[in-house]
């Protein structure tokens, strides 16, 4: 094969040959990439071995039950995904433009998070852009960061976490909330006005899907073991238990409503892992789309609450 050159790879590669060669990577098969991209199992091959040629280097290995990409195959590959990324954000920038702020818009975020700050949100920016579907995603929030990094969401909504890879995403402040203490009125730790997890831990302490990590986190350096007694997956759940005499819980104080908060006692929790930092995530150097930059303009200009960071 001959040498990698620049200019005659420019000269000489269309798109479709690039979209060949990656849904040959992602199908396995250079037969069913040619029925994935309607054309001729003799074209694809031609194609991808004109590839090849350019390239300068084998980009597949053939084997018996298809193929695999060399490594550099695989460099090709992420490369060719950046661009047809590129050029997506091309288009949705320039019918912008000609056609609105328009597309499909898939938001990840977390219960305690969609709840008390972005349904209000979400609600007013589709009033705004009609055009634009929305598309919202409730998952667990160290699901959140990995959904935008591998680009099934374009705009992440979580809560900051030491143990979060954030290697694949931008990131920007979106504001502040904090954990709280609740305690049933008649507790005998009810009296005060700030309370630690070490005086929680002993305690029949609830613990809400999400907050059962941070738990046990926090009991370890405390040189303790959490396995909760209850655990369930709402926070109205948890608190109702509270209210029934059943347990403490700690959670998001946005959560804890007005309604609940006057039959249960809600305490400031003096730690430093209780204040949330509510970030916003978009996959790393890639700007977001006309429609997810007008939603984060949103956030950013009208934050719920206490507040942005």
């Amino acid at each position: 094969m001959g040498s990698f050159n620049r200019l005659h790879l420019i000269r000489q590669v269309d798109l479709f040959t690039l979209q060949l060669f990656l849904s040959a990577v992602e199908e396995r098969q250079i037969g069913l990439a040619a029925v994935r991209e309607n054309v001729a199992a003799s074209t694809a091959t031609k194609r991808i071995h004109d590839l090849e040629s350019i390239a300068g280097i084998e980009l597949l290995e053939r084997t018996p039950k298809g193929v695999v990409p060399t490594p550099a195959g695989e460099v090709l590959a992420r490369h060719v995904r950046t661009i047809f990324g590129s050029l997506e954000d091309i288009r949705a920038e320039i019918a912008a433009f000609t056609e609105g702020v328009q597309g499909d818009l898939t938001i990840s975020s977390a219960r305690s998070i969609i709840a008390p700050f972005l349904a209000h949100e979400l609600g007013e920016f589709n009033r705004q852009f009609p055009l634009v579907r929305l598309v919202v995603h409730e998952i667990e929030n160290a699901e959140i960061v990995h959904q935008v990094a591998r680009g099934e969401a374009d705009v992440g909504v979580f809560a900051s976490a030491h143990e979060l890879d954030l290697s694949g995403v931008d990131v920007q402040p979106y504001r502040r909330d904090r954990i709280v203490a609740v305690l049933p009125t008649g507790h005998r730790l009810a009296d005060r006005d700030r309370i630690t997890f070490a005086d929680l831990l002993p305690e029949n302490l609830i613990a809400v899907g999400p907050m059962v990590n941070a738990f046990r986190a926090a009991a370890r350096r405390l040189g303790e073991d959490f396995e909760p007694r209850f655990s369930v997956r709402s926070g109205r759940v948890a608190l109702s238990l509270v209210q029934a005499g059943l347990g403490v819980t700690a959670q998001p104080e946005c959560l804890v409503g007005r309604d609940v908060a006057d039959r249960v006692r809600v305490l400031e929790l003096a730690e430093p892992w209780a204040e949330r930092k509510i970030c916003i995530a978009t996959a790393r150097g890639r700007g977001a789309s006309p429609a997810g930059q007008a939603l984060i303009e949103q956030l950013l200009d009208h934050p719920a609450g206490d507040g942005p960071m």
